[in-house]
């Protein structure tokens, strides 16, 4: 088998990184470690995507994007005018800044990340999923998913398997019946 240094760039499958962002302490703030958990737990995962359980997303990942072609992240979004659950598609720019939308409930945006790193020199393609939620501000830390958007959360997953597949790297479901 070759290595990947072997195939011409044009030739290789792109470098994929799925970012899961969200605080788990934080109820429907943490559907992105949600997708997380269920795609490492359901799927068996193509060399050239890394899955990444990210907490908040932060400027520590600018030198990460240099790594990836393609950055799809997975995030919690509020004031989208959708019912809670609702599963939302953004080009990275769109969502970060639709007017009305606080379209990540954390300080940095995958816009200020793409927009930092592209002063760096560097560049992917991004696409941002994220899911209306019910209650991202609980007044005490509280772990879980409000009742809609646990609900909601299969599709989600699904919804990122599809990306992945449409991008040319489909993730291979598990086969339950055969582990023990």
């Amino acid at each position: 088998m070759l290595s990947s240094e072997a195939v011409p760039v044009d030739l290789r499958p792109k470098r994929i990184a799925v970012l899961c962002v969200g605080n788990r302490l934080m109820l429907d703030d943490g559907i992105g470690p949600a997708v997380y958990d269920a795609l490492v737990a359901q799927y068996d995962v193509p060399e050239n995507v890394e899955l990444l359980d990210l907490g908040c997303l932060s400027l520590a990942m600018i030198d990460r994007v240099r790594e990836f072609d393609v950055i799809l992240t997975v995030d919690a979004v509020d004031d989208s005018g959708e019912p809670a659950g609702t599963i939302l598609r953004y080009a990275p720019d769109a969502m970060a800044r639709h007017v009305g939308i606080t379209a990540s409930l954390h300080d940095l945006k995958l816009i200020d990340l793409f927009d930092s790193a592209a002063l760096l020199g560097y560049q992917a393609e991004g696409l941002c999923l994220g899911m209306q939620v019910e209650n991202a501000s609980p007044a005490e830390a509280t772990e879980g998913l409000t009742p809609a958007v646990h609900k909601a959360l299969p599709l989600l997953v699904d919804v990122v398997a599809g990306e992945l597949a449409r991008l040319g790297s489909p993730l291979e479901k598990r086969d339950f019946a055969n582990e023990e």
